[in-house]
């Protein structure tokens, strides 16, 4: 075979992925849909409709002739981005064929009933309500854990971590796990302790809070001919990067939660939009992995828009739109702004946690979940092991109130087991790069105090989002610092940032 052929076998390849790519694009937007606009009858046909769709992509990927168009492709002479997306590519197919079509199908329609369930079982505080739709869920991730790993020679729990951020294993996370886990406490007990802020008195209409939140998108760099924002039960990303779906929700007594639930996708917006546009609908024109994604998505909410500089910025525009106008009123003021900002508390909800207690929520769910995947959990036993474990890590009592305990997260119920510990991975992301921008780029704060964040988000555009998936998060994160990922960084920025 010469190297025409070759070459027209990666192109037969490009081709299929791109094919994939499209498939992926419709998941995308009917789940986006399915959380957003979809009336509550349209459950179980949508839920069809995803799981098709899903099957339709696994069997592009586990076709014979796929496998043939890969080994073609990986003989020619490629640039490092084409064989990084035969890589990314042959991945997927392994994990594809790991996983049969009908264990595939059966969780993917269990996962969208139960999180269907789910929405009306929280706000009900009914936890039987959803809680044997849940155990079908584990039940079949439980399956689909061992299949993937006995496929890929790893453990069932390893495999899942896998699906959301590749190389990432349990060795990893519970290193990092153990570091904070001892350097957290101490600093919690001490921020505490910090006089309390004044809390600016609402009510504030959730209309004048999404006029707040656009305004500040736009600050940061999110592109509106691209994108949009909307309500949600469970503030999330979604979309592709040509249309890059927001959502969040709105406390009328508390603008601040979700004013940084809309800086937190909008990080994660950022990195979606600056994905390479050449390798759009590939793989290797994807983000890495969640971890890395958690880390945009942090980076912009936590290193900048937790800033007292940020604050600066922000709070004439937060009066604007809250109040229609100017005030000197010394709850208004950035210094109180920040100091809201950056109370710590010992709270019962994950997404409203500040950044000293947060990585605690994470690690609890890590625990519960990978005894969930080993079966030393039953689905049963959930609610008192939720409620020990908050007691002890966080010194709170969720008896009792399961809305704000144990279902206060989709993930579970909609099947994305494996995908918590990310978050906080992504946290020590965010501070290990932060500190290299700032290294690189010198004062970056004070052009954050006057509302410019081109810099910080042009480095971010160079060394993260431009890259794609040419190489794994830990081996980007390697290059764009300099070291190899540590939990130094985090610590440090945590403790200068609450010691003052």
């Amino acid at each position: 075979m010469g190297n025409a052929d070759y070459t027209m076998g990666y192109e037969m390849l490009h081709s299929r992925a791109k094919r994939l790519g499209d498939i992926e694009h419709a998941v995308a937007m009917l789940s986006w849909d399915e959380a957003v606009m979809m009336p509550s009858g349209g459950g179980a046909s949508r839920a069809g409709a995803l799981a098709t769709l899903k099957d339709a992509a696994r069997e592009l990927l586990v076709a014979p002739d796929f496998a043939e168009l890969l080994d073609a492709a990986a003989q020619d002479d490629l640039a490092p981005w084409q064989a990084a997306n035969v890589a990314l590519l042959r991945r997927q197919r392994e994990r594809a064929l790991a996983v049969p079509s009908d264990l595939a199908i059966a969780l993917s329609k269990a996962a969208s009933a139960c999180e269907q369930a789910w929405r009306p079982a929280r706000a009900a505080n009914d936890w039987q309500a959803v809680a044997e739709k849940l155990v079908v869920v584990i039940d079949l991730t439980r399956q689909q854990a061992v299949a993937l790993g006995e496929a890929l020679g790893c453990a069932p729990y390893d495999a899942l971590l896998d699906e959301y951020e590749p190389g990432l294993d349990r060795e990893r996370v519970d290193a990092i796990f153990a570091e904070l886990s001892r350097a957290l406490p101490p600093l919690i007990d001490r921020a505490v302790e910090r006089p309390a802020a004044r809390n600016p008195a609402g009510p504030f209409p959730g209309e004048r809070q999404a006029a707040l939140g656009s305004a500040l998108m736009s600050a940061l760099g999110f592109d509106f001919d691209r994108g949009r924002l909307d309500t949600s039960h469970h503030p999330f990303c979604g979309g592709e990067p040509d249309d890059t779906r927001i959502t969040t929700r709105y406390d009328e007594a508390d603008f601040l939660k979700s004013m940084f639930a809309v800086l937190h996708e909008t990080g994660h917006a950022l990195y979606q939009q600056g994905l390479p546009a050449a390798w759009r609908g590939l793989p290797v024109g994807e983000a890495c992995g969640m971890a890395l994604h958690e880390s945009q998505s942090l980076t912009m909410e936590m290193q900048v828009c937790r800033s007292r500089e940020f604050l600066e910025f922000a709070a004439p525009l937060i009066q604007r739109h809250l109040l229609g106008g100017a005030t000197n009123a010394a709850e208004w003021r950035p210094d109180n702004l920040w100091r809201l900002a950056t109370t710590v508390s010992r709270g019962f909800i994950r997404v409203d946690a500040d950044e000293l207690t947060y990585p605690l929520h994470v690690i609890l769910r890590y625990e519960l979940e990978t005894a969930l995947v080993d079966g030393s959990l039953a689905v049963a036993d959930l609610p008192d092991a939720w409620r020990e474990g908050m007691s002890r890590r966080l010194g709170v009592d969720t008896g009792g109130d399961f809305a704000n305990g144990v279902m206060q997260d989709t993930h579970w119920f909609g099947g994305l087991v494996g995908y918590f510990p990310c978050y906080t991975i992504g946290a020590v992301i965010a501070a290990q790069l932060h500190r290299a921008a700032k290294a690189e780029l010198g004062d970056v704060q004070d052009a954050i105090r006057q509302g410019d964040f081109h810099a910080v988000l042009e480095w971010q555009r160079a060394n993260i989002h431009g890259r794609g998936s040419v190489l794994s998060t830990f081996d980007l994160v390697t290059e764009a610092t300099g070291r190899e990922l540590g939990t130094e960084a985090f610590i440090d920025h945590l403790r200068t940032r609450y010691r003052e």
